[in-house]
């Protein structure tokens, strides 16, 4: 628009808005001002995030066009300078109450600063198993919609591909054209066997293992890639005897400096392999922890369930879920196994207590370099504690060697869970409930408060977007994307309600919706449905469904609706039949 005083015109641009006010002189000998101002529009909520403002002033008409130009460089400029980084942390296998700060006696000084610092959420899900809870983590979808509903083998049916597949888009597809610098290290599993890496999917730089499943240089699985190549275990480029836990920051950190190099705002997906199996820490870590678990998982997890309550995490109506029945009583193991166990939870705690470290080693670089108050970090959990291997759980070779093969089992993952059912592979509460912490001392005023909102993985992606002024595309490479389904967790920043239908779960036959505090979850395809009220039974104990048989009906053709919407349907071994009688069909038999 112009006007006798001023003109002012706006720039659109998938992040930010620019505005350039020009106000003309109105006296001979006064000097013409450029205004040029940055507002952000995010995702749903639109904060105004970021602001630059400043004033050129120029002598006469002649250098408006230079001027002009010189704002429209200066302002992307300051824009980059001013939009959050942004360090998304995901551990694996790790259970609800594994951190000091949700009620564990496994010292967590690291992470616990970060939520004393910032916030904490109490209903945080994932999508309970690896490779699923990644793929939604990456996309902003469910699982099954990018291709990963299932882990990396192609079952033939879309849902269940094994990679993420062309009708999804990653965070960082989506905030590199925005003005990112996209960087990832640690654990990808969302394809790489079918040649879908970090670089191939918007990641700048990348170091990462295909897969997981190693600490040491010299495990069976220790497989390293730098932005999409194989390097030697021994790469001169990397640390010497390296502990992969640690390896993962000292390369985040070094792809931070790159960003902050290039003058850009950075993205970085930290995915670390702790603490999932096989369980492997340097024997001075283990050591720390050995003889401090001979009181049990029955007392311990009392001990965190009373934490948990003082915190004010839990609500006292949720009573503690009781010992699987397949787990004895610590009472009832001789001293030998006592002894054995209490150094398997030992080796668990020390992966626990050795990843917060390297947080703490992140979060000190991020200090140094002056960038940690504007970088909003978000921390997670894939799924709830792992009891593969079943009660007795499996300690094989030295666990301070790559060689070993050590895994908690059912008898500790019942403590992990605190004070939920059921572990990872599941849909009940303690395989998809997580940990989640959000800290930006720029962005989130508020410290050491806690969030009730339901939230999930799939929230992510829509938060990223939301405060890096990015855009989220309907086509991207040429191809059709599905809308997002996850929502900005930014209002719930501010303690404000988020807005959303239902949430929904399937892994192998497991399944689950909830819709405000109701939720219905079932065991595998076949079981029966369970109906739960959450906000008085989050630890799913009193079973609704035979008294409010119309509200279990109702939910089931909910979920069966977004199953057929969200490609969890047709499951494998359908698709396999329909192509099959498609095939009949067309040959004439």
């Amino acid at each position: 628009m112009s006007t006798a005083a001023g003109w002012r015109k706006d720039f659109d641009h998938d992040g930010p808005r620019y505005h350039f006010s020009l106000r003309f002189p109105e006296k001979e000998g006064q000097r013409m001002k450029i205004q040029p101002r940055i507002s952000m529009r995010g995702g749903k909520s639109t904060p105004q995030i970021a602001r630059g403002r400043w004033m050129h002033e120029c002598p006469d008409y002649r250098t408006m066009f230079f001027a002009l130009v010189f704002s429209l460089v200066l302002c992307p400029l300051a824009f980059a300078a001013s939009r959050p980084n942004i360090v998304v942390i995901l551990v694996d296998d790790m259970g609800w109450s594994d951190l000091g700060c949700y009620g564990s006696e496994i010292p967590t000084p690291n992470l616990d600063a970060l939520a004393k610092g910032g916030l904490r959420f109490t209903q945080f899900y994932n999508t309970g198993r690896c490779c699923p809870t990644r793929a939604a983590l990456l996309t902003g979808l469910y699982p099954h919609q990018a291709g990963v509903g299932h882990m990396v083998a192609d079952k033939g049916a879309p849902g269940y591909r094994g990679r993420l597949n062309d009708s999804c888009v990653t965070i960082a597809e989506v905030l590199k054209p925005a003005g990112y610098f996209t960087a990832l290290t640690g654990k990808w599993h969302v394809g790489q066997n079918f040649g879908v890496t970090p670089s191939g999917r918007g990641f700048v730089r990348s170091l990462n293992a295909a897969a997981g499943g190693f600490y040491f240089p010299g495990g069976a699985r220790a497989e390293l890639f730098l932005d999409g190549a194989k390097i030697a275990n021994d790469d001169p480029r990397l640390p010497r005897d390296w502990y992969s836990t640690d390896l993962w920051t000292t390369y985040g950190l070094k792809f931070v400096d790159e960003a902050l190099a290039a003058k850009q705002p950075f993205y970085l997906h930290l995915c670390h392999n702790a603490p999932h199996f096989p369980l492997q820490a340097p024997e001075a870590e283990i050591a720390k922890f050995r003889g401090k678990y001979k009181a049990g998982w029955d007392a311990i997890g009392d001990a965190r369930y009373a934490r948990q309550l003082e915190m004010g995490l839990i609500e006292k109506t949720w009573r503690k879920s009781p010992r699987p029945p397949t787990v004895k009583s610590w009472e009832d193991q001789t001293p030998q196994e006592q002894d054995r166990f209490d150094q398997i939870m030992a080796v668990y705690a020390a992966t626990v207590h050795r990843m917060d470290k390297s947080i703490g080693d992140l979060v000190a670089g991020l200090q140094q370099r002056g960038v940690f108050d504007n970088t909003l970090l978000l921390f997670m959990s894939d799924n709830g504690g792992n009891a593969e291997s079943g009660p007795n759980g499996r300690s094989e070779g030295d666990p301070t060697q790559a060689a070993s093969n050590w895994f908690c089992g059912e008898s500790w993952a019942f403590l992990e869970n605190t004070p939920f059912r059921k572990f990872k592979h599941y849909n009940h509460e303690g395989g998809i409930a997580s940990a989640f912490i959000a800290h930006w001392p720029t962005g989130i005023t508020t410290k050491n408060e806690l969030r009730h909102q339901p939230a999930h993985v799939i929230d992510v992606m829509a938060t990223c977007l939301d405060i890096g002024g990015a855009t989220y595309p309907t086509e991207f490479n040429g191809k059709s994307i599905a809308p997002m389904e996850g929502r900005s967790l930014v209002p719930a920043f501010a303690n404000q309600p988020l807005q959303r239908d239902a949430l929904f779960w399937e892994h192998e036959g497991n399944a689950a919706i909830r819709v405000g505090d109701l939720k219905l979850v079932r065991l595998g395809h076949t079981g029966p449905w369970e109906l739960y009220n959450l906000k008085a039974d989050r630890t799913e104990l009193d079973n609704l469904a035979s008294t409010q048989p119309d509200q279990t009906m109702q939910l089931a053709a909910q979920w069966d609706a977004w199953a057929a919407r969200a490609q969890v349907t047709p499951y494998p071994d359908e698709a396999a039949g329909q192509k099959q009688t498609k095939a009949k069909k067309k040959s004439g038999n």
